[in-house]
């Protein structure tokens, strides 16, 4: 028996992300549970919960044209939790009188406009992306592959934006080889092969591959090849003769092949910095010592030992060279 993962799941896990120092992406984070929330006509209490607990900490946090944007899209959705409509100032749509839907916003004064000669001595503001620890990595990767198709099209749209270190181009030579050669791949409908020639190109466990390929969606297939930089006509190829049971459906091919023109590089290689940072600690856990001297006793065992043979000298070799220093 199959069980269907909770509408927010993983979520709550990059709540992380906010709360640590560096580049702000809280806003991005409310924007994408909103448009998971809406998605859905209804939601069961565990996810009503969910969403009241990670919306209500965001809401205070985030700047103006974030809280309107996500302001609008609660608005017209029947199924807003009254907590969060509160919060919003959105009106009950219970009540007869008319109400505007926010709470007015004082407007600012207007100083006359002055002219700021630049400071060149003055230190450049911190503009750098947020570098993704491997359980944040492992989050994202996971929230990707358990989103169904709707959702995952909204999280590549806000990850197009997100202020996350994404991971390296692969240099164009490489990626042009390597598309060479998926593409005679999926010709061959060798999935063998092209999954060791993904994993090697992106630089990612064989495994991760073969659930990239294997997905039904076919968007994580659409993101990793996005990261190689592949021609829509090379991608539509792969999807024709790769799967069968893909390329035999119109519908999923035309789908898919409308997202990889939609998908951002950016998005492909956040995501691919993600699935890349998902497997660290597997690799770092290669090695673990047993015991709590186990590096110590590496460290003498390493150690050049002294030789043998000038500590077990026999009675007559102990002579011959007694009579040899004495006749010098």
């Amino acid at each position: 028996m199959t069980t269907t993962p909770p509408l927010l799941s993983g979520l709550d896990g990059l709540m992380s992300l906010s709360r640590r120092e560096g580049v702000d992406i809280r806003p991005t984070l409310l924007r994408v549970l909103t448009d998971i929330y809406v998605q859905a006509p209804s939601h069961t209490d565990d996810e009503e919960r969910q969403f009241v607990e990670l919306t209500s900490r965001l809401i205070d946090q985030v700047d103006d044209a974030t809280r309107a944007a996500v302001r609008a899209r609660l608005s017209i959705y029947p199924k807003t939790p009254i907590i969060i409509a509160e919060q919003l100032g959105i009106r009950s749509r219970e009540q007869e009188q008319p109400a505007p839907l926010a709470r007015s916003i004082a407007q600012p004064t207007v100083e006359p406009a002055r002219t700021i000669e630049p400071d060149n001595n003055a230190p450049a503001a911190s503009t750098a992306p947020l570098l993704m620890l491997p359980n944040d990595a492992a989050q994202i990767s996971e929230m990707f592959f358990a989103a169904d198709s709707s959702k995952r099209s909204a999280i590549l749209f806000h990850l197009a934006d997100a202020p996350l270190k994404t991971a390296s181009r692969i240099p164009a030579p490489r990626a042009k080889q390597a598309i060479q050669i998926l593409e005679m791949a999926a010709f061959a409908v060798d999935t063998e092969n092209f999954a060791l020639e993904l994993a090697d190109v992106l630089i990612l466990p064989k495994r991760v591959a073969m659930q990239i390929i294997d997905d039904r969606g076919g968007e994580p297939l659409a993101c990793a090849l996005k990261a190689l930089d592949m021609s829509s006509d090379a991608f539509q190829r792969v999807l024709l003769f790769l799967n069968p049971e893909v390329g035999a459906s119109v519908t999923m091919v035309y789908r898919l092949s409308r997202l990889y023109d939609q998908i951002s590089e950016h998005a492909a290689l956040v995501l691919l910095a993600a699935w890349r940072g998902a497997t660290m600690p597997i690799a770092r856990a290669k090695y673990r010592p047993l015991l709590h001297d186990d590096e110590r006793q590496r460290a003498r065992a390493s150690q050049p030992q002294a030789r043998s043979d000038t500590r077990h000298v026999t009675p007559d070799a102990a002579r011959t060279t007694s009579r040899r220093a004495s006749e010098d």
